[in-house]
């Protein structure tokens, strides 16, 4: 690899953040005459450079051995805190994949916010934050993944915040930063053990010593815990899943990065601990144990969603469910294979959510109706995308999954009903979310809307391209499997074993036909009458109101903290500030009462001094 290249790998995260600085002039407000599209431009031009300068070194790194790149920072006695970059095919794919989104989006967003005055600083934030997540990307050191992992709690929590005016939007902005704080304490805390412990927080050395460490159960399990917290609270994974679908508030263009790279930057650190955390069989556990509840229940949860977008992150969840699994099973690959096309696909859906919101100016799925013919790009990108999020052909999210179930009587059972029921369930929302918002009879709201102008038109078809591609994509870097089967070997179709090994891909497909043909037929063909009511209507209100999560927040962890605030509360105004104020009071008394009994004599004063310090002794000695 290029000397040079390797040297200034770093500069490609700074880009971003040069051009979040080059807005504030406008941001502010100092600069007003000429409107907050400059601001824009100048982030825009500079995550350009990013795409290019990350393009030119992902070429060099293309089946390069993995480099390191040691920035020193504080190197005092035995501290030495140094920065450590990781420069490999993988790490430099994740930069770029973030430049390129970040790229389309803010082009989205020119065309979605341009009647917003405070455009230039939402494209400075936009700026902060595609140089936290770029810079986690390339990171090959815990510490510095967890400073950047602040940078994006804050950069989420003033992106989700950005309509500051509406109440709604304050307390989302509130929760989604509170529920990532409570992730990002524990994974502190396990950054401390491990700098303890392993003496290095790279994630290089971390991985070397893992293969000879010998801890204790309860010091592996703890330490496992911590390190998951963060990324799970990211991830919107249960039972911190709720901040994601309140984070919807926020514009839609920040809402296609927050559901693309943000869960899958908390993912990508969760891959990058691996090795840490197979010290610990109980973390294993708890990954796939969370990974499939909010994977099957954020499923569920989405079926039942009237609102556009909330629908859609219900999905997200679900989702970087799957990932958790693939982690907790030790399946890397797999859990990579997912982020990516998952990132993609994701990034289209919420494009075509855009779209439609922007000129309907609703998010009511059953506001809309008939934008097929009126919006086809639209139309389009949404198809595509939702097929990326299906193992159906020949988009990327079927091979990921095949090669998640090739040779799947290797497989758990449950597993492979896991996959399946995901699969079916994510193909009957889609598809449910299509004939709402496409088929049909067009509604007041949509019988006259347009196509979105150029601006959100020509990312979207980009994009749309771009998942078309994926399998090419995965094909080149080696990650299909081969289509001629296991029996090309052998040339022996008979043998059970070998016809077994061929289930993967129509279960597979099966189980998406299965949930679009339920999708079809109801919200297509109207076989059952809509909106759909399920025959105990208990069980439509608990999918429709998230189990019920909420209040079960508020019936414990807010009662709780509710509580201890009030119990403190008191304890400082009547027994902290009593005290206080009783010491207070008597010495006030006494003094009063000394200034008439002054006489002048020495030993009377050394008399009074010695009885107060006898009475505060024997007070103290009955006291405690």
């Amino acid at each position: 690899m290029n000397p040079l290249l390797l040297q200034t790998c770093w500069w490609v995260p700074l880009y971003g953040l040069i051009g979040a600085i080059l807005t504030l002039p406008w941001s502010t407000g100092t600069i007003r005459k000429t409107g907050p599209r400059p601001a824009a431009y100048f982030n825009l031009l500079m995550t350009v450079l990013a795409f290019i300068h990350g393009s030119v070194i992902f070429r060099e790194t293309w089946n390069e051995p993995s480099q390191q790149l040691l920035l020193n920072w504080v190197q005092v006695t035995d501290l030495n805190l140094s920065f450590a970059l990781e420069i490999s095919t993988v790490s430099v794919g994740a930069m770029e994949l973030v430049a390129f989104l970040s790229l389309l989006a803010q082009i989205y967003a020119l065309g979605y916010m341009e009647k917003d005055w405070a455009m230039a600083r939402f494209f400075g934030l936009l700026g902060f934050f595609e140089a936290a997540i770029s810079g986690i990307a390339i990171s090959d050191s815990l510490l510095l993944t967890y400073a950047l992992l602040e940078m994006l709690t804050l950069s989420t929590y003033l992106l989700v915040g950005f309509w500051y005016a509406q109440p709604l939007v304050v307390t989302a902005a509130r929760d989604a930063f509170l529920t990532k704080r409570v992730g990002d304490v524990p994974l502190l805390m396990g950054v401390v053990t491990l700098s303890t412990l392993a003496g290095s927080l790279n994630f290089s050395d971390l991985e070397t010593w893992a293969e000879s460490a010998t801890l204790s159960p309860l010091v592996a399990n703890l330490l496992g815990l911590a390190l998951i917290a963060a990324p799970t609270a990211k991830c919107a994974q249960f039972p911190f899943h709720l901040w994601l679908d309140e984070a919807m508030e926020g514009p839609n263009p920040a809402s296609i990065m927050r559901n693309t790279v943000v869960v899958g930057g908390g993912a990508y650190v969760l891959i990058k601990l691996q090795p840490v955390l197979a010290l610990s069989p109980m973390t294993g556990a708890v990954l796939v144990v969370l990974g499939a509840v909010t994977a099957v229940g954020a499923s569920l949860v989405a079926i039942a969603q009237i609102d556009l977008k909330r629908t859609l992150s219900h999905s997200t969840s679900a989702s970087m469910g799957l990932v958790f699994i693939a982690v907790g099973l030790n399946q890397v690959d797999i859990a990579l294979l997912l982020l990516f096309a998952h990132s993609i696909s994701k990034a289209l859906l919420f494009m075509s959510a855009g779209s439609i919101i922007s000129t309907t100016n609703t998010q009511d799925l059953t506001e809309m109706g008939g934008l097929w013919s009126r919006m086809p790009a639209t139309t389009a990108a949404f198809v595509v995308g939702a097929a990326g999020m299906v193992a159906l052909l020949p988009l990327g999210n079927f091979w990921a999954m095949r090669r998640w179930l090739n040779g799947f009587w290797t497989v758990p059972l449950w597993l492979v009903v896991l996959l399946l029921l995901v699969n079916c369930l994510t193909a009957l929302n889609l598809t449910r979310v299509f004939g709402l918002v496409f088929v049909g009879k067009p509604q007041p709201k949509t019988r006259r809307a347009p196509e979105v102008g150029w601006l959100m038109a020509v990312p979207m078809v980009i994009l749309t391209v771009t998942g078309l591609l994926v399998p090419w994509m995965l094909q080149q870097w080696q990650l299909l499997i081969s289509w001629s089967g296991p029996w090309a070997e052998t040339g022996d179709f008979d043998n059970l074993n070998l016809l077994l090994k061929t289930l993967d891909t129509p279960l597979l497909m099966l189980s998406g036909f299965i949930g679009c043909a339920i999708g079809v037929a109801i919200y297509w063909y109207g076989v059952i009458p809509r909106p759909v009511r399920l025959p105990i209507p208990a069980i439509q209100d608990l999918l429709a109101y998230d189990f019920y999560i909420d209040r079960v927040y508020r019936l414990t962890v807010v009662w709780a903290v509710d509580s201890i605030s009030k119990m403190s509360a008191w304890t400082d105004r009547y027994v902290v500030d009593g005290v206080v104020n009783l010491f207070g009071f008597a010495t006030i008394f006494s003094g009063e009462g000394l200034k008439y009994s002054g006489n002048g004599q020495s030993q009377f004063y050394v008399l009074t001094i010695a009885g107060g310090v006898a009475v505060l002794l024997a007070l103290i000695v009955w006291l405690f």
